[in-house]
């Protein structure tokens, strides 16, 4: 806050508030230090240039850095990067505030109608932010092959045109990224057929991916075993040991997604009921029951180990900036990646949705039908529940046909 107060230039009266906020970011006092350094003498620099903060943007950063050279002073390399990487904080947090102007990008027609059919799947449509982002992408990346950076006109784009991308793309990506990539395309014609722009026979010009859904891949499980080390291994003296003992118990026991356990927040934790609000694909949402283990897990956690924040996520992060998972991120993979290497587990596979499987392999041994599989695991369709029948080798034992001459 020292250095904060004896700035005088057009940061002076934003750095306070700055430093306050990295501070209920729970940052440590060192990284604060160090943040509010190169910020004072930002400001420093802005100020002998008499730069207006509401122009501030990233030139002035790739000024700032190229002060040296010009004066002949040699840097570490180490130095000029940190210097950036505090910098672009700085800025966005600027941003973010509303003092300064945001990024001024320059967009294509292309770049402009793959966002506005990006609006419209999210506010038409109603899709997850992580299907309209690989479907906007895969639209802009039609639209730039087919346009470049010129005008769009829809009306000129024809089934080779279709057929040819899909064919490239397919050169290069496995099968179920492929079907992203037509199921990608397709949804973006549609939406082109919507506005008028394109024929309804484009449409059914986009070439399906092969696939055979009687021959489903076996599902990826981690054994009771492993499982259970893995949970036993956190450290319940510590707030990390405690929110990645609660987060393995919620994979294992209920079989949440990763992005089910990134979404939960306080509020949906019904103690009275033992109940938690879940919300799955689709935005759908559900209520399940919370044993006895997760809830203990999860109180633990809250009583002892979760950070004062205003957050109010479920699970935070136990780093700087101390706040939820971002939707999309790796965090809860990485906290079943260190469980399994704390346990000293050699597993095949280190993602989370093994878990999940492992629940629906028990249950599935344990007598449960198929159905009962599925509406435990949320799923939509019959199918998808079915690939489970492909892991009880002893119900397949029953239908297996002996082999000829094999009872001389």
């Amino acid at each position: 806050m020292a250095l904060a107060s004896r700035a005088a230039g057009p940061l002076a009266a934003h750095l306070g508030p700055w430093v306050r906020s990295l501070i209920d970011k729970q940052y440590v006092a060192a990284v604060v230090y160090v943040k509010s350094r190169h910020a004072a003498a930002f400001d420093r620099w802005l100020a002998a240039l008499r730069t207006d903060l509401e122009d501030l943007s990233e030139v002035h950063l790739a000024q700032y850095q190229d002060r040296r050279r010009r004066l002949r002073r040699p840097v570490c390399v180490a130095t000029r990067q940190q210097e950036r990487r505090e910098l672009v904080h700085l800025l966005r947090d600027l941003r973010e505030l509303g003092v300064c102007s945001t990024a001024r990008v320059a967009t294509t027609p292309s770049d402009d109608l793959a966002a506005d059919f990006g609006h419209h799947l999210q506010h038409q449509q109603g899709l997850a932010s992580s299907s309209i982002e690989r479907y906007r992408k895969v639209a802009e990346q039609f639209l730039v092959e087919r346009f470049g950076r010129g005008a769009v006109d829809l009306s000129t784009v024809g089934a080779a045109d279709v057929v040819g991308f899909v064919q490239r793309q397919s050169k290069r990506l496995t099968p179920p990224a492929m079907k992203c990539v037509v199921n990608g395309l397709r949804s973006f014609l549609r939406y082109a057929q919507y506005c008028g722009n394109v024929a309804p026979e484009l449409v059914a010009a986009v070439p399906a991916v092969a696939s055979w859904a009687c021959t489903p891949a076996v599902p990826k499980a981690i054994s009771a075993e492993h499982a259970q080390r893995a949970i036993d291994g956190c450290d319940a003296t510590t707030a990390t040991g405690l929110r990645d003992r609660a987060v393995l118990l919620l994979l294992a026991r209920l079989g949440l997604r990763a992005r089910e356990v990134i979404a939960l927040r306080l509020e949906d934790c019904d103690w009275d009921r033992g109940q938690l609000l879940v919300r799955g694909k689709g935005r759908r949402e559900c209520i399940l029951p919370m044993p006895v283990d997760v809830g203990e897990a999860i109180a633990s956690y809250l009583e002892r180990g979760r950070p004062a924040c205003k957050d109010r996520h479920l699970f935070l992060r136990s780093m700087a900036p101390v706040c939820g998972f971002l939707q999309g991120a790796d965090g809860i993979g990485s906290i079943v990646r260190y469980a399994l290497r704390r346990a000293k587990v050699d597993a095949l596979h280190s993602g989370s949705h093994q878990f999940r499987h492992a629940l629906a392999v028990r249950m599935l041994q344990g007598g449960a039908s198929l159905p009962e599989i599925g509406e435990v695991l949320r799923h939509r369709s019959p199918q998808s529940t079915s690939i489970y029948a492909r892991v009880d080798i002893e119900a397949l034992r029953t239908l297996a046909v002996a082999w000829p001459g094999a009872a001389q």
